[in-house]
């Protein structure tokens, strides 16, 4: 079916077939998970963003599938990893490219809010916790921005003529930015890559004219909704994060 393996993720494997990326999720993935990315996708292909474009959904041996146009070219992360000295400018450029899916609009898109406080009711919190974390992600500014919620380099494509595609639309939301920088925060963070993660936070703050403390205050918030899934030892890490923030 398929030429060759572009990326092996947590219960999917995205293949290259001809012009086309073939993303085949495990048989025990949900059904509602899937069409829901693929929904996504296509709803965020009109917003002045480079998106690869969706093709069609099927099944390929019992297992659901989303076929997409393939982008030819290396991760932001392969580029960082290649070019050392040139890291900060990338970091800009990765700046630059999550403010302007920010500055985007898509009115169809789940709301974070919702997403977050469905989250943060499964999460394994004591009810005092939960409590304080739903009553501080109320007391947030309501937005209606774009947020990608898993924006990180490696889901970034850069074309041989320097052109950015962004992927793997499949927890993008409309709501406040800054959740959606605390996350690419975390996500740093995750990788073990601390000192990125610091210079990201100082560079979108300076650039966007955010107050430093406005996205720490989510912190906890997008830590404790980020707890829910993924592996046990994100889990413990994502939950520290909850648990060491006073709520003042």
């Amino acid at each position: 079916m398929a030429d060759r393996i572009i990326a092996v993720r947590t219960g999917k494997t995205v293949y290259r077939d001809g012009d086309t990326a073939v993303k085949v999720f495990d048989a025990d993935y949900a059904k509602p998970d899937i069409l829901s990315e693929a929904l996504n996708q296509a709803r965020v292909e009109d917003i002045g963003i480079n998106v690869p474009k969706v093709i069609e959904v099927k099944t390929i041996d019992g297992k659901w599938a989303i076929v997409s146009e393939y982008i030819a070219g290396k991760t932001l992360a392969q580029l960082m990893e290649e070019n050392p000295k040139e890291k900060d400018e990338y970091l800009e450029q990765f700046v630059d490219l999550q403010m302007k899916v920010h500055a985007a609009k898509c009115p169809v898109l789940n709301k974070l809010k919702d997403k977050m406080n469905m989250k943060i009711s499964t999460a394994e919190l004591d009810a005092t916790t939960r409590y304080e974390l739903h009553t501080r992600l109320e007391s947030m500014p309501k937005h209606n921005k774009v947020c990608h919620g898993d924006f990180n380099p490696s889901n970034i494509i850069i074309t041989e003529d320097g052109t950015p595609f962004v992927l793997d639309w499949s927890h993008a939301t409309q709501g406040n930015a800054s959740a959606d920088v605390a996350r690419t925060y975390l996500l740093f963070w995750l990788s073990g890559d601390i000192d990125t993660a610091e210079k990201y936070l100082d560079l979108f703050c300076k650039k966007s004219d955010t107050a430093k403390q406005y996205i720490q205050k989510w912190l906890p918030i997008v830590a404790a909704s980020q707890s829910v899934k993924g592996k046990k030892e994100e889990r413990e890490f994502l939950l520290s994060w909850v648990n060491v923030v006073d709520y003042q």
